[in-house]
């Protein structure tokens, strides 16, 4: 590859230290390089993108990713994500290791892994997600009721204070703080976990990720309230519901491309997590 995107999130390099290493080494070893720097969480112009890119470089952390995911969705490049944060999980090296990476990167020197995504739809509107789609409450601090139809056939009615759809990749998210399962990340499948069930027997569910999911915002008739959530795409999109509003959650046909190197693998990643606790 000749041609990189570099997105650097500046809150994570002010002095632009490891953006000028970055670009540096790309350049010694004869490549062309194009920087972009976040300044705010709002998406790239896509008029900045151009048709010669091969490959994505994101100074930054998991959050720094997700975000390129989102501002580059149309465009299915490699994305190589280099920790300048705390341990990640979707970055594959951190600072200390930035040199070979971007070496073995640039030499072709490294394997593509693909991550699904989900779809969430809701009348005209439609967003991926990498992480995980959360429905959650607006307003006031009280329990919401959802019905939950699987493949067209109704589960069951959870009452909790949200309900998270998510990825085996975002299975160490915001799922994984919910209570819900770590799966790993290239497997295909989708994971169902209320957030603060109310009811002791809501559990988190792991359907195929051919299913499609249905999730209906049911109105609260013990209360002459007006019942009001939002459906959550990585954290970074909204969309409001109200009772009786439904939202579709499916597979997406979009992937997302890692640059792995093969030298650290999720396992590995979990192991250092769980010890560092």
């Amino acid at each position: 590859m000749d041609n990189f995107l570099l997105i650097v999130n500046q809150l994570k390099d002010p002095d632009g230290v490891f953006t000028r290493r970055a670009e540096e080494i790309l350049r010694r070893e004869g490549r062309n390089v194009r920087v972009i720097v976040k300044e705010t969480e709002d998406q790239i112009d896509e008029s900045l993108l151009r048709a010669e890119d091969e490959c994505v470089v994101v100074l930054g952390g998991d959050g720094t990713v997700l975000r390129a995911v989102r501002d580059l969705r149309r465009r299915p490049l490699p994305i190589l994500g280099i920790n300048l944060g705390t341990l990640g999980y979707l970055t594959e090296t951190d600072r200390s290791g930035m040199e070979e990476a971007l070496q073995r990167t640039a030499s072709g020197d490294y394997e593509v892994e693909e991550r699904m995504m989900l779809c969430g739809s809701m009348g005209d509107r439609q967003e991926d997600a990498l992480n995980d789609i959360v429905i959650t409450r607006m307003g006031k601090m009280r329990m919401l009721s959802y019905r939950l139809y699987i493949g067209g056939h109704f589960l069951n009615t959870i009452q909790a204070d949200g309900i998270i759809i998510s990825t085996p990749t975002g299975s160490t998210a915001y799922n994984l703080s919910a209570g819900g399962p770590i799966i790993e990340p290239t497997a295909r499948m989708i994971l169902i976990t209320p957030i603060c069930s109310h009811t002791l027997g809501n559990r988190s569910i792991v359907i195929s990720a051919e299913r499609e999911i249905r999730i209906e915002l049911a109105e609260d008739a013990r209360r002459a309230v007006c019942t009001r959530a939002e459906a959550v795409f990585d954290g970074a999109a909204y969309c409001e519901m109200e009772a009786g509003d439904s939202i579709v959650i499916r597979e997406s046909e979009a992937k997302v491309r890692l640059v792995r190197l093969g030298d650290r693998s999720f396992l590995e990643t979990l192991h250092r997590k769980m010890t560092d606790i």
